[in-house]
C-alpha cells in the first residue's frame, strides 16, 4: 500500500467538506487524516488529504477529486519536496513526585506543557509523524488520559507552481 498527501485548495463555502469526504465514502476509500483551514484569502481553505491505495486507487482518488466543483488546485506533496507537521496533545496521570519526569521527556523533545492540574500533565508537541510517535511511545509509561491529534497538514517547499486566483 501506498500513501498520498494531497493539498487542495478549496472554495471556503459550505458544505465542501463534506462533499470531499462524500467522494472518499461512496467510492470506499479511507481517509487515514484531514485538516481544513482557511487560507489568507478567506475566499478559499486549504484540505490536507492523506490516504492509502494501490496506485490505481490513488490516481482515481487525485481524478475524482479534481472532478469536484469546489475545487480549485491540488498538489501532491512529495515527502523530500514537501513540508509536513501535525500537532498531538497528550494528557497524562502524574502526581507531584512524576511531574518531573515528564516535563523531562518533554524538554527532550521541545514539547510544551499547557496545562497542569493535581493529578495530571497535559503536553503539545508539534512535529512529523515519526517524533509525535516517539513522544508518545515514551509517555506510554505513564497513563495515558487523553490523546488527540490534529492530523498532516503541509505545503510544497519554495515559491514555485504556487497559483494565485483572481
Amino acid at each position: 500500500m501506498d500513501r498520498i498527501v494531497l493539498s487542495l485548495l478549496v472554495d471556503n463555502t459550505a458544505g465542501v467538506l463534506s462533499r470531499v469526504a462524500g467522494l472518499f465514502s461512496r467510492r470506499g476509500y479511507n481517509i487515514e487524516s484531514l485538516t481544513v483551514g482557511v487560507t489568507a484569502d478567506e475566499r478559499y481553505s486549504r484540505m490536507t488529504v492523506v490516504s492509502f491505495g494501490d496506485q490505481n486507487i490513488l490516481e482515481q482518488i487525485e481524478k475524482q477529486l479534481r472532478k469536484l466543483e469546489d475545487v480549485r488546485d491540488i498538489k501532491k506533496l512529495e515527502p523530500g519536496r514537501s513540508v509536513y507537521r501535525e500537532l498531538i496533545m497528550v494528557k497524562v496521570r502524574a502526581n507531584a513526585s512524576e511531574r518531573q519526569a515528564v516535563s523531562a521527556i518533554s524538554d527532550i523533545f521541545r514539547a510544551t506543557i499547557v496545562d497542569v492540574g493535581k493529578d495530571s500533565l497535559t503536553v503539545m508537541l508539534t512535529g512529523d509523524q515519526s517524533k509525535l510517535d516517539a513522544l508518545v511511545n515514551l509517555l506510554e509509561d505513564y497513563e495515558i488520559l487523553e490523546l488527540a491529534r490534529t492530523g498532516l497538514t503541509g505545503l510544497e517547499r519554495g515559491s514555485d507552481d504556487i497559483r494565485y486566483l483572481p
